[in-house]
């Protein structure tokens, strides 16, 4: 089990965390639809509220919180204290779409709802380029007896230019680029596999030979005595380890760029969600302990890589 510090607990589903210079840690309430900011006193408090499904957010070049909206698209389960989602709810959803969040006013911006007159289903995270355009993943809509082939995007922060350049995917969930920016991260939550595309230039990709539509390479497929674990959101640290977040079995799991070495650091709660780095020389991970509604903070055995946009000096 990790060293972990209980940072907040009594939070709707949380995932999405950023570590903001002030000590503090942002994180959205998927089931509650809204954004909230966990203060180093351990209070709470509400940034946003853009209903719906909040999921995976990240600071622009702006200053402005970027988040990936599910839409709602899920129902939501109570398994013996564990709050777990569930298929696609076609009562509450409203449609996947990427918002801009003003930090200050709390004001919500609608940036993207369709790409080349496909509408987006559930984005689900999102990750900054140096030169300040946004990669995002759409999970996709789970259904009792079906689910949606879903991609992967690339975005300018003004919303005047959204491309499909990975596809097809099967629920897509974490994303992340190396610490240089020349390979692209994602990971697929019911397959277990981590896939990576090296990158030819901002919004393009540089596929693999071989029969896959979507011309990824497999960094690690997760199983052996994990093997009934689905894959969240990931994070990629200072030495190029991705940390991905590590459903079922409870934890995070972390890849080195080779993938010839694997970690495996536990957090005791099966919706292990998000990892984000912050602290002193970013050597501390933030994780959303999902399913018992909790943020913890744990020490990292490697510095973390800083965002391309990250807030005002730590």
């Amino acid at each position: 089990m990790a060293e972990l510090t209980i940072l907040a607990e009594g939070l709707r589903f949380p995932e999405g965390p950023v570590a903001m210079p002030d000590g503090s840690v942002l994180v959205v309430e998927v089931a509650a639809g809204r954004i909230t900011r966990v203060a180093p006193d351990r209070s709470k408090t509400v940034v946003a509220e853009p209903g719906d499904g909040p999921n995976g957010m990240a600071l622009g070049p702006d200053g402005k919180l970027y988040v990936c909206n599910n839409g709602g698209c899920f129902t939501w389960h109570d398994h013996d204290g564990m709050l777990v989602p569930g298929a696609h709810d076609p009562g509450r959803y409203r449609g996947g779409r990427i918002e801009r969040i003003d930090l200050n006013s709390g004001t919500v911006e609608v940036l993207y709802t369709e790409c080349a007159g496909h509408r987006l289903l559930a984005p689900n995270d999102i990750v900054f380029d140096a030169e300040g355009g946004f990669w995002f993943t759409d999970h996709g809509l789970v259904h009792d007896r079906s689910k949606s082939r879903s991609a992967i995007y690339y975005a300018a922060t003004d919303g005047s230019s959204i491309a499909e350049v990975v596809f097809p995917l099967d629920s897509p969930n974490g994303i992340a680029l190396s610490p240089d920016g020349t390979r692209l991260y994602t990971a697929e939550t019911f397959t277990g596999r981590v896939w990576f595309w090296d990158l030819a230039a901002p919004g393009q990709i540089v596929p693999a030979p071989g029969i896959l539509g979507h011309g990824g390479t497999v960094l690690r497929g997760l199983g052996g005595e994990r093997a009934f674990t689905g894959l969240d959101s990931m994070a990629v640290d200072g030495d190029g380890w991705v940390c991905v977040a590590t459903l079922i079995a409870g934890g995070i799991t972390a890849v080195s760029p080779d993938h010839e070495q694997v970690e495996f650091h536990s957090t005791g709660d099966p919706m292990t969600t998000n990892i984000c780095f912050g602290g002193a020389d970013l050597g501390t991970a933030f994780v959303t302990l999902s399913g018992s509604g909790r943020l913890a903070a744990m020490p990292w055995p490697r510095p973390g890589l800083e965002p391309a946009f990250a807030p005002a000096s730590r």
